[in-house]
Order: C-alpha cells, then sequence, then structure tokens
C-alpha cells in the first residue's frame, strides 16, 4: 500500500497538470514535427514500464488507477513511438472528454496520495 501512496503522490499531481495544460494547448499539437511526437512516446514509454515494473496490482480498489496509468501510458507510449505521423488530438468534445477524465484521474490519485 506504501508504493501506491507514494505513486499517487507522483502520478496525481501530473495528470492534472497535464490534462489542464493539455487543454490550454491542444493548438500545439496541430503542425507537430514527428520528432517530438517520437520523443514524447519514448517519455511515455518510460513512465509506463516504471509504474508498471514497480506496481502491476490489479485489486478491484484505487489502487488499480495506478497500474491502468501505468499500462495506458506504456501503450500509448508505443504508438506514439511506432506511429509518430500519426493523428493527434484536435480541439473536439471527445478530447476534452478525455482530459477530464484524466484531471479526475489525477485529482482521485491526489487525494490517496497526500491526504489518506
Amino acid at each position: 500500500m506504501e508504493e501506491s501512496i507514494q505513486l499517487a503522490g507522483l502520478i496525481g499531481p501530473i495528470l492534472i497538470a497535464l490534462s489542464i495544460s493539455e487543454a490550454l494547448n491542444l493548438h500545439i499539437w496541430e503542425k507537430v514535427q514527428a520528432t517530438v511526437v517520437y520523443l514524447n512516446g519514448l517519455l511515455l514509454l518510460v513512465a509506463g514500464l516504471s509504474i508498471v515494473r514497480v506496481h502491476n496490482v490489479w485489486v478491484m480498489d484505487w489502487t488499480i488507477l495506478v497500474t491502468l496509468v501505468g499500462w495506458l501510458s506504456l501503450l500509448a507510449g508505443l504508438y506514439r513511438m511506432f506511429v509518430p505521423r500519426g493523428q493527434q488530438l484536435e480541439k473536439r468534445g471527445s478530447t476534452y472528454l478525455v482530459l477530464v477524465i484524466l484531471f479526475g484521474i489525477g485529482a482521485v490519485l491526489s487525494y490517496y496520495g497526500y491526504f489518506v
């Protein structure tokens, strides 16, 4: 449980900052170079693999969010590395919905990482 709390305290604020900054700056992905997408994928892969290596816990409580963030980061990183010229986020409702969900996960993880 201590690993879950430590990771939640790290991942939660990152997801909050990421979701807010992405929502405010979606326009930067309109003409992004493939090398930047590839680098972003590499960073996501490293982060996701790091989380999964220390926290691959599939218990039906809040700690599963840590594991899911790890696996989703790993998969998103692989996708961005292998398809760096793929479609990027566009300004539409579904994109903002994903960002709201990421913000919510970040808020839950921050709560458990700092207040429990």
